[in-house]
């Protein structure tokens, strides 16, 4: 009887600490990695400035009734072979899920900017197709666009910065890619 009291209080000792490890292990995992000074200050420049260029950039396309959205699907579709592109395809390419960028195309839909047709090849998708009147819009408002992208941007950066940038940003948007399609697609 001794032994069968002295297995139940070790098994209990067990239990317990097994219990205080597996809370610690699990503490230490779902505990937040805090940002560093260097770290913030990096993410806070980074999120200051990146919400107040895409503003000004807002705010220079207004005179063409367009928005940074539309203008980016629209730059997306006037680059395309036939200035069409398959909706999955030009989704996954914006980094918008399914039911934004159909958001964005029934607003551009009713500017006369573009156009959905249904894929007769498989029949399971549709193209977005800009219409003519969606490039008169695009090809209207781009040199004021660039001039923007330019004052607010790109003349604020040296030729070495500018080739940071664009590896930096070229590195994120890989990253960014790969969670967007995980995610998309679990």
């Amino acid at each position: 009887m001794q032994q069968l009291v002295e297995r139940c209080r070790n098994l209990v000792q067990l239990s317990t600490n097994w219990f205080f490890l597996y809370s610690e292990h699990m503490a230490k995992k779902s505990a937040p990695r805090w940002l560093n000074p260097r770290e913030m200050k990096a993410w806070r420049s980074y999120i200051i400035a990146s919400r107040r260029l895409l503003d000004a950039l807002d705010a220079d396309l207004e005179g063409h009734d367009l928005t940074m959205a539309d203008y980016e699907v629209m730059a997306q579709l006037s680059d395309a072979p036939g200035r069409r592109m398959r909706m999955s395809e030009l989704a996954e390419l914006a980094m918008l899920s399914k039911s934004r960028l159909s958001h964005r195309m029934k607003v551009m839909e009713k500017a006369g900017w573009v156009r959905r047709e249904e894929c007769v090849e498989d029949r399971r998708g549709y193209w977005a197709v800009m219409t003519d009147k969606g490039w008169k819009a695009i090809v209207a408002a781009a040199p004021s666009h660039v001039e923007s992208v330019r004052k607010r941007l790109i003349d604020q950066l040296s030729v070495k910065e500018q080739e940071a940038l664009a590896g930096i940003f070229g590195h994120v948007t890989e990253e960014l890619r790969k969670q967007f399609l995980k995610e998309s697609k679990g």
